[in-house]
């Protein structure tokens, strides 16, 4: 049968025959798309801790290694890893450069109260192996977006991503200004704070300020908080550079404010989402008539549990051996998203939502709560 193209066009049948006389192609795009994916955005790691550094006396630094693999799946300066242990998971920045991906550092502090956190500083001795994702995260540096010229706000390990940007930009040799104002309690909570000042030292693009809370009589830098008359005093005029803010759940607003009665827009202003939400109650459209004490019960299938309703209900589902796919833990990357088929829950103020979700009955279990008794498909 002579192809319809033939007499729309001069040449077809010479084009057509080309193509029919071709070798078939017999690869295997679908397993090769899978081995690409796999690679760069891999599910699961399994990375061994090589090295433990001591920064300060609540802070180490963990180097993990993949034990079959020598080169790691690249990242942005930024973004961060959850490891999966003791039932649950955890998100963490890499402190390391994205330059070096034989291994990926996470700097943790001790948190009061803290799960995981402790876990690690008490137990995470060489050698010991780890399940993680693969990089992920929003809160990166993009030159097209965000300049060359930005500040950074970091409060205790909030340095972290700010650690791995320094070490990008001097790895890289790269034209960009950078300005870390960092606060601490006291002089012995700055972590990397050797390796900062001498990065500062040697290369003209980066700049560092500490500021102490609570210093010691020996202490000759900015003290207190990082108020809009401190910031100012720093960094100048901001003149609508980006800024970065990573640190502790409380510096985000705090911040916010100064910076705000700075004049600052807040389209330019990053914020690393860093958990829950420490008392969802203040939230403005907490019900005034919940008491977050009491419990209520939560449905899966055939299994029901009974849980507080100040309790995240990703932790809750958790606990009794529901684990939905989960990472930031923080309302941002959706990957915990759970539907409400009855009930009532309070999503936090941190939940980056899709326009679609409240319509059909999506929550994300990370940063949601039950108010009334619930039923869930997970």
């Amino acid at each position: 049968m002579k192809h319809p193209l033939v007499d729309r066009f001069d040449g077809a049948e010479t084009i057509l025959a080309e193509i029919d006389a071709r070798i078939p192609d017999t690869r295997d795009y679908t397993t090769e798309t899978k081995r690409t994916i796999d690679t760069y955005h891999p599910r699961r790691l399994e990375l061994t801790v090589v090295k433990i550094i001591d920064e300060t006396p609540t802070t180490k630094t963990f180097r993990l290694a993949g034990p079959y693999i020598t080169r790691l799946p690249p990242f942005l300066a930024g973004q961060y890893i959850n490891v999966f242990i003791d039932g649950t998971s955890r998100p963490f920045a890499i402190s390391s450069s994205p330059a070096h991906l034989h291994h990926y550092d996470l700097t943790v502090r001790r948190v009061p109260g803290g799960r995981i956190s402790n876990l690690l500083l008490d137990t995470l001795k060489v050698g010991r192996s780890l399940i993680t994702t693969g990089p992920m995260g929003t809160f990166h540096h993009n030159p097209l977006f965000h300049g060359d010229d930005v500040v950074f706000f970091a409060g205790g390990s909030g340095v972290a991503p700010a650690m791995s940007m320094i070490r990008e930009i001097v790895d890289h040799g790269s034209d960009r200004t950078f300005h870390l104002i960092y606060g601490s309690r006291s002089a012995s909570d700055v972590i990397f704070r050797a390796e900062l000042d001498g990065l500062a030292a040697e290369h003209p693009g980066v700049r560092v300020d500490h500021v102490v809370a609570e210093p010691h009589p020996d202490w000759t830098g900015p003290t207190g908080f990082l108020t809009a008359e401190t910031i100012s005093t720093l960094a100048g005029g901001l003149d609508g550079r980006m800024v970065y803010v990573c640190g502790p759940q409380a510096l985000y607003p705090y911040v916010l404010d100064q910076l705000s009665a700075l004049g600052h827009p807040r389209k330019r202003i990053r914020f690393e989402a860093n958990g829950a939400p420490s008392d969802p109650t203040t939230q403005p459209h907490w019900p005034a008539d919940a008491d977050p004490d009491e419990e209520v019960t939560v449905t899966v299938g055939a299994n029901s549990f009974q849980t507080r309703r100040d309790r995240p209900l990703l932790d809750a589902l958790e606990d009794n051996g529901i684990r939905p796919e989960a990472a930031c833990r923080s309302g941002e990357c959706s990957l915990c998203r759970v539907r409400i088929v009855k009930g009532e829950v309070h999503t936090a103020e941190e939940a980056k939502m899709r326009l679609s979700d409240a319509q059909f009955g999506y929550t994300h279990s990370c940063v949601a709560y039950p108010i009334s008794d619930i039923e869930l498909d997970v």
